[in-house]
């Protein structure tokens, strides 16, 4: 099997992250792929742009316990133009899942606001699916001083 320079940088940098957490470099590539399977999932595969998300988040969260975090997506939230919703993932996390929210033309404006868990300095992801089949998405890296997921 060839690989590319990209898959050899990634599988790099996995390495890495293992050696570095302590962690069994399987761990960590099955936390890329389940992260992976459930933004697919969302997108029905379809690649999502950057732009009309906004993530706001602290850069650095000392207790991952209860980190706060906003998204906000551009959108008038009409009836042939609105979020349908939006899925935010933390890479990082045993489980990275972390919400789901949904709208409708009747929620007038696409924010959301809530606390969430992160288990280690991650990437924290937002990906809005659009009522016309775009996708659009923010990311940000968070670091954790204090493991919220047991860590």
């Amino acid at each position: 099997m060839k690989m590319t320079k990209r898959q050899f940088m990634a599988a790099g940098a996995a390495s890495a992250v293992a050696a570095v957490l302590g962690l069994p470099i399987a761990e960590v590539h099955a936390l890329a792929n389940e992260t992976n399977d459930r933004i697919n999932r969302f997108t029905g595969g379809k690649k999502p742009v950057a732009g009309k998300l906004e993530i706001t988040i602290p850069e650095i969260a000392e207790n991952g316990n209860s980190v706060p975090i906003t998204v906000d997506v551009e959108s008038p939230m009409e009836a042939d133009n609105y979020v349908e919703a939006v899925l935010i993932v933390a890479d990082g996390n045993p489980l990275p899942g972390v919400a789901t929210f949904r709208f409708t033309p009747m929620s007038g404006e696409a924010t959301a606001m809530t606390r969430i868990r992160l288990a280690q300095t991650q990437n924290v992801i937002a990906i809005a699916k659009m009522s016309d089949g775009s996708m659009h998405m923010d990311k940000k890296q968070v670091k954790v001083t204090i493991g919220g997921c047991g860590g």
